[in-house]
């Protein structure tokens, strides 16, 4: 099948991966920084980008039960509203607080159509996991699933068919995503995620722009307080390479996509971006400095090189009053 790839310049350096003094290895990508107005900041490669969202639309595909009082219709406690916006890594609190979920309202595990695979906190420890079979409730996806079968219990719609597209609660997140984005519900691009719901690929700028809107909404949306109620989890990372963070201080939207997925090259890129955005005091940059700048290690232990960032952001040929000076990092 053919595919078409994205124009030269819409990827840039972000990140390099260095052996002694030599550059090894570079991780291209793109970001977008806009204001809650959908206004390009700055910027790194092509802004709009088509991008898919991954797990970083999971506070958007929450807005529907969270704006039908679902929240309090259940009794759904902070931790297992941070759930649904969450990928979770498995953990026994994780399994436990989804398995409350569902419980809630009146949903079994055998309901959950997010599929299965090894609890991610074996990989975080360094661990090998046990062999499978594994439970739904493990999979990093579950709170978002016991979320969308609860909207069914409570809008009274088939539990059977919740990932469908034309099931009631698709159209409910598609409309969601569409107001968010500022995209044309007949323009987003669909297609199925890893835990096969929907999913959307939309403008780098775009997703940015959801997420200055989600840290900044107040009650005068279409929404209520629903967005409100979700900004306390209002960063996000997506598989293959996708961040999007919300800066409620500052009324800016942050999305990254390293071209190659990589994980590497995104966590300095996303530490380099907040730093030249003027987002981290000393204590920020300490805190996350191993993630800024990564020691790379063989298998003997031995320090070979380092993960760092090449981000340089630019202003856009009009953009909004900000800073007159490009940041790089």
């Amino acid at each position: 099948m053919a595919v078409s790839l994205p124009h030269a310049g819409a990827h840039v350096p972000l990140a390099v991966e260095t052996r002694g003094r030599v550059v090894e290895s570079v991780h291209y990508g793109a970001v977008a920084v806009v204001d809650r107005q959908g206004n390009i900041v700055y910027r790194a490669g092509d802004p709009d980008l088509l991008t898919f969202t991954r797990s970083a639309l999971k506070p958007l595909q929450a807005l529907p039960f969270v704006i039908a009082g679902g929240l309090e219709r259940f009794g759904f406690s902070g931790p297992q509203t941070a759930l649904l916006c969450a990928s979770h890594s498995g953990e026994p609190r994780h399994v436990a607080a989804v398995a409350d979920m569902l419980a809630k309202s009146g949903s079994s595990a055998d309901e959950l159509q997010c599929g299965t695979h090894a609890p991610g906190f074996y990989e975080a420890r360094g661990e090998i996991p046990p062999p499978p079979p594994y439970s739904p409730l493990a999979h990093n996806c579950s709170g978002k699933h016991a979320g969308m079968l609860a909207y069914c219990v409570l809008c009274g719609a088939p539990k059977a068919t919740y990932l469908a597209l034309d099931h009631p609660l698709q159209i409910a997140i598609r409309r969601a995503v569409a107001e968010f984005t500022q995209v044309p519900e007949a323009e987003l691009v669909a297609a199925v995620d890893g835990c096969s719901a929907p999913n959307y690929a939309v403008p780098l700028s775009a997703l940015a722009r959801a997420y200055a809107r989600l840290a900044t909404a107040d009650r005068d949306t279409a929404y209520g307080d629903a967005p409100r109620r979700l900004a306390d989890w209002i960063t996000k990372i997506g598989a293959e390479g996708v961040q999007a963070i919300g800066v409620r201080s500052h009324g800016l939207g942050i999305a990254i996509k390293v071209a190659d997925g990589q994980k590497r090259g995104l966590y300095p890129a996303i530490v380099a971006v907040l730093d030249a955005l003027g987002l981290l005091d000393a204590e920020g940059r300490e805190a996350l400095a191993a993630l800024g700048r990564r020691t790379v290690r063989n298998y003997r232990g031995l320090v070979t090189g380092e993960v760092e960032s090449t981000v340089v952001l630019d202003k856009p040929a009009h953009p909004s009053p900000t800073s007159e000076s490009a940041f790089s990092a």
